[in-house]
């Protein structure tokens, strides 16, 4: 007997947490984005870019330029598009591995059958949210490429800003998951709008934190928006520094949680 057969179990080995068909579990998303979600993928495309152009160039005519920490200054609109991008990830990451797995979850009843074949958990988990990390990253190519027109990447390798929000929305797609498998009702899946929000408004996305009282400074820091925003930010606007990587592992960290949690969950609902 093996020790992964000692702490699992003989007959719930590695076997029964993944067989290696997360790509079936993306390939039924896919399939089913094609035929019924495909207006929702794109509108959420554009609610960043209506916010790049409302607050970018409208409101960014007054405001006129902000000075980073380095002590360059760059126009308001390079500002927040990167902040805009993260958004845009979050959010198309945190959508598909909310809602989508709520309702599949309790309505669908579709981990069930999956489960009920040679799928296990994992296989569950990684499926959902590699397709929720498939949405985020046509988000954030899209975005990039709109920020590319007009002139708002300030550096010549902020296409590393493509595996930046993959990293980004895989975080908060794995963590959206593991806490959506302990919602059981719509007004707790509310719980998750009440937290976006504010992260969407006070994660230094339309300003910089500095202008915050030094203990809510602190506070922010701790949001993995704020991460997100600086990560991106950092690379759009060549201002890469030691704390970037601090920011990519902050991720990582998400990640490997995330899919932890996610799966021990999903093992204790269905097959446990």
């Amino acid at each position: 007997m093996t020790v992964v057969d000692t702490v699992l179990g003989r007959d719930r080995g590695v076997r029964s947490l993944y067989a290696g068909n997360a790509r079936v579990v993306v390939l039924r998303g896919l399939i089913a984005t094609k035929s019924t979600n495909w207006v929702v993928v794109l509108s959420g495309f554009f609610e960043p870019v209506f916010y790049l152009l409302a607050m970018g160039w409208g409101l960014g005519k007054y405001i006129g330029d902000v000075t980073l920490p380095s002590g360059d200054r760059i126009s308001y609109a390079a500002f927040i598009a990167p902040a805009l991008l993260a958004v845009s990830a979050m959010n198309g990451a945190v959508y598909d591995s909310t809602w989508n797995v709520f309702f599949k979850m309790h309505f669908g009843k579709l981990y069930d059958a999956m489960l009920s074949t040679s799928m296990g958990p994992l296989d569950v988990a990684l499926g959902e949210i590699c397709y929720a990390l498939l949405r985020g990253g046509v988000y954030a190519l899209g975005f990039l490429t709109v920020m590319q027109v007009l002139g708002l990447n300030l550096s010549w390798y902020a296409f590393l800003a493509v595996p930046a929000v993959l990293l980004v929305a895989f975080g908060f797609a794995s963590v959206g998951m593991a806490i959506t498998s302990y919602m059981k009702t719509f007004q707790q899946m509310d719980w998750i709008n009440i937290v976006m929000l504010p992260m969407f408004l006070f994660s230094a996305t339309f300003y910089p934190l500095s202008v915050y009282a030094e203990p809510i400074q602190w506070l922010i820091k701790v949001l993995p928006l704020w991460h997100a925003v600086e990560l991106v930010r950092g690379i759009t606007t060549a201002q890469i520094t030691s704390m970037t990587a601090v920011h990519a592992g902050y991720f990582v960290a998400m990640v490997v949680a995330g899919l932890a949690f996610t799966t021990v969950r999903l093992r204790a609902l269905f097959l446990d």
